[in-house]
């Protein structure tokens, strides 16, 4: 595309170029308004395009928030994303979107990228990790946001601090009670049940997943019973199917080994996220087992994709689009560490995929 030029319509306009460009750019320092109105007209009647970086070294604002994901296609994070928009156009920026499959290294050259292009800040939403693969990048990644937090930028992690970042002006972080909810949910789960607990959770370090199994563990420690199983995959579908088809071969092996009675094998199965949980559905079904007769199963973020499946999913609910808001928020400035934000909660919601018989009138 062949652009007019800035000198273009100063020429026009009968006025320096540095005259228009306090016109177009937003600069504080502006001409008289006949002046101001004769380059307006200028740049209208030449169609021409004003520099968004130039407005922005005017105006010392790109109006550009990052966002950083592991996976836009995860409605958790897409949920997230929608409250993100929101809030920006509350305060009139633009998002700017990566996907980076949780990988440090990839959130660190997104990072660099954002700041390169003068961006007013940065949200950065997924799970932190101290899997030892990720020492380096972590490492690179929290140098990449303390170098941009000192040089203006604002950033607010969801969930946990970034591992190794010590940039204390402009860094905020959205805490999320994963811990204290995933107990809540055991807790629900454990009353009046004899099942085996097996939990389906991501890889060893990774944050979220190991605070949901930590709460998780908890809750059935303080209802009396012993700890589940603990099943480690990927923190995915494909990881949630996989875990599923290990947990099909144990139904039908315990089963063969005492057709005596009819529940044995029963297990009731924690996946530390909704499309886990999904996932192990999914291969449990293969196996010709149903949920909730063969297998009782709960996930956890309560994704919208849940209104579509069958049983519907005992899980726990995160106002997702809340945490992308305020995120948004405390990044963009509009909202500061220290003021009367609202704390994120959650709340447990058992529906019919986690009670075997008639559903009591309290599932939904």
């Amino acid at each position: 595309m062949v652009a007019s030029t800035l000198a273009e319509v100063a020429r026009l306009a009968g006025v320096s170029p540095a005259t228009a460009s306090r016109v177009l750019n937003g600069s504080a320092r502006k001409p008289g308004e006949d002046i101001a109105e004769r380059v307006r007209r200028a740049a209208e009647s030449l169609g021409y395009i004003p520099n968004a970086q130039a407005q922005g070294l005017a105006k010392s604002s790109s109006g550009l928030i990052g966002l950083i994901v592991h996976d836009i296609a995860d409605p958790y994070f897409a949920a997230i994303a929608r409250g993100v928009q929101e809030a920006a156009r509350e305060q009139g920026r633009m998002v700017l979107l990566a996907t980076t499959a949780g990988a440090p290294v990839d959130e660190r050259e997104a990072v660099a990228a954002f700041a390169a292009r003068r961006a007013d800040a940065i949200v950065i939403a997924g799970s932190r990790s101290a899997r030892p693969g990720d020492k380096d990048g972590n490492l690179e990644l929290a140098a990449e946001l303390d170098r941009y937090c000192r040089n203006g930028g604002q950033v607010a992690v969801v969930g946990h601090a970034v591992v190794g970042a010590s940039a204390s002006d402009g860094y905020h972080v959205v805490p999320v009670p994963n811990e204290e909810l995933a107990a809540g949910l055991a807790t629900e789960l454990a009353a009046s049940r004899d099942d085996r607990f097996v939990i389906i959770g991501g890889p060893e370090g990774l944050f979220t997943s190991d605070d949901r199994i930590r709460g998780f563990q908890r809750g059935l420690a303080s209802a009396g019973l012993p700890a589940a199983e603990v099943i480690r995959t990927d923190f995915n579908r494909s990881g949630g199917f996989e875990a599923g088809m290990a947990l099909a071969a144990q139904i039908k092996a315990s089963r063969t080994a005492d057709t005596a009675r009819a529940d044995t094998g029963r297990f009731c199965v924690f996946a530390v996220n909704d499309v886990m949980a999904i996932g192990a559905a999914a291969a449990l079904r293969s196996e010709g087992l149903h949920i909730p007769r063969d297998a009782t199963i709960a996930g956890f973020d309560d994704i919208e994709t849940l209104r579509d499946f069958r049983p519907a999913l005992s899980t726990v609910h995160l106002p997702l689009e809340e945490i992308g808001r305020q995120a948004t928020r405390r990044a963009g400035g509009t909202l500061e560490d220290g003021a009367a934000a609202p704390p994120i909660t959650g709340h447990v919601i058992l529906r019919r995929s986690t009670v075997s018989g008639p559903a009591p009138e309290r599932i939904t």
